[in-house]
């Protein structure tokens, strides 16, 4: 196992390469500079802010300073937040947005696969067909559309959750809720289609011969193997999870790395684009790590090919 962690760990590296390289020229290839949307600037402080900043440099300079930062750990000063840097920043922003995402990984999956095992303990009956219908739906309706039914009906009509905002426990429940629902759904439909699959192998048959109730065999003996599809699907969901964080802190006014990510977009603030971007390749590789780590673990036959 040690060696499985490794290799991929040595694969990460050329990746957060490839992606802070890209962005790096992607930005500055964007039409607009970080101090164009200020006020009329005089072509002589413009000139001095960018001699402070080293944007009057040629680019391959620019880019060997940013590589070297890098490697240092340093992400660059803020351009729109004066004597902070993109360390501070990002630090200070990224927690929320963690804990958002693994509120929603938490619904999700808590949801999903209770759902979809429970649907295929009874297949074809009304408890079946009524999660596959509300699966289908869920899947069907994206997370702008039902973060603002969440908000009129728990929110203004019920009074029970604010409706912006990070500060208490129940600032929490509704950009959770929006953002774990939307993929809750595809996890009951792909843990109820593989149970549907384990449900009919000869260790199952087995399982019920000795008199172990229908309950115990389904939950006990088949979801591990049926978990293995669920978890290698949750390693992009993740990832989805952490991106789709931009929309729902945005619209629930969340304190976290997404807006200021988007708001950073929009100011053309190089070194915050970069630094951000850099932050969630690396927290998205090391969720498909830990995903990697867990179907191995699921499966042990992955496990003895890697030896």
């Amino acid at each position: 196992m040690l060696w499985f962690v490794f290799k991929r760990v040595v694969a990460m590296i050329p990746v957060v390469w490839v992606v802070s390289t890209l962005v790096f020229f992607l930005v500055r290839f964007v039409p607009g500079g970080p101090f164009d949307l200020e006020r009329s600037l005089p072509e002589v402080v413009r000139e001095r802010l960018d001699e402070h900043y080293g944007l009057n440099s040629p680019l391959a300079v620019q880019y060997a300073r940013y590589l070297g930062n890098l490697l240092r750990g340093d992400l660059g000063p803020s351009y729109k937040y004066p004597g902070w840097s993109v360390n501070e920043l990002v630090l200070d922003r990224a927690g929320v947005s963690l804990e958002l995402g693994l509120w929603g990984l938490m619904v999700a999956v808590g949801l999903g696969i209770p759902a979809g095992a429970g649907a295929a303990a009874r297949p074809g009956s009304w408890w079946d067909r009524g999660l596959t219908g509300v699966a289908t739906v869920g899947i069907c309706v994206p997370a702008f559309v039902l973060g603002p039914l969440l908000i009129w009906v728990f929110a203004l009509g019920l009074g029970w959750f604010n409706a912006l905002g990070w500060d208490g426990a129940g600032d929490r429940v509704l950009p959770s809720l929006t953002l774990g629902l939307v993929f809750a759904a595809p996890v009951a439909r792909l843990t109820r289609g593989s149970m549907m699959e384990v449900r009919n192998q000869d260790y199952m048959r087995t399982a019920r011969a000795k008199g172990l109730g229908w309950g115990r065999v389904c939950f006990v003996h088949g979801l591990r193997n049926a978990l293995v599809p669920v978890v290698t699907y949750l390693g992009p969901a993740s990832a989805g999870l952490i991106s789709g964080s931009f929309v729902i802190e945005t619209m629930f006014n969340v304190p976290g790395l997404g807006k200021l990510f988007v708001m950073s977009a929009f100011n053309r603030e190089y070194t915050m684009i970069c630094g951000a971007a850099l932050f969630y390749a690396v927290v998205l590789l090391s969720l498909n790590l830990a995903v990697d780590v867990a179907v191995a673990w699921l499966n042990p036959k992955m496990r003895f090919a890697e030896r």
